[in-house]
């Protein structure tokens, strides 16, 4: 039986960088063939003020965080949520882990359909074992996918 095509729409609210939306829902769909699931998903991508209003009013943490998925009903094989985020963040924590904000972006599209599929990282082991399979699946993606090319603005800025 063919699995039915995932559903995925990315909505773009932020003015930190120019994203290639398009990639990012077509790197989403290859990680979904990846694991063998489908979704209907959306993708956020927000600003630091309008992630910290989600983070304040879901979950009660103040301040803006990196990224947020929100499960709508994920089974048998179909993942169904929502995931907001923070482009900013992404900027700024690659500059802390000296890599590029597009390879966190497309990360924390790994984390957030990991989340959809059941994984957790609150208790330390179940964290060990989600990274695991996070770098496992960004790596593949790094090598089948130019993540380079979400960045949109790239272009502009070394001209």
């Amino acid at each position: 039986m063919t699995r039915p095509a995932p559903l995925i729409e990315c909505l773009d609210r932020q003015r930190t960088r120019r994203v290639d939306r398009r990639l990012l829902v077509q790197l989403a769909t290859a990680v979904l063939g990846r694991m063998h699931r489908t979704a209907e998903v959306g993708i956020h991508l927000v600003g630091p003020r309008e992630m910290e209003a989600v983070n304040v009013r879901f979950l009660g943490h103040t301040g803006s965080t990196d990224i947020i998925t929100f499960d709508h009903g994920s089974g048998a094989g179909r993942l169904h949520g929502e995931m907001f985020i923070c482009i900013a963040d992404a900027v700024s924590q690659a500059e802390e882990f000296g890599t590029t904000w597009t390879a966190e972006l497309a990360r924390y599209v790994v984390h957030g359909l990991l989340h959809l599929d059941g994984y957790d990282d609150l208790e330390p082991a179940a964290r060990r074992v989600m990274k695991r399979r996070e770098n496992t699946l960004v790596r593949w993606l790094a090598r089948k996918h130019p993540l380079d090319g979400l960045d949109r603005g790239a272009a502009g800025r070394r001209a």
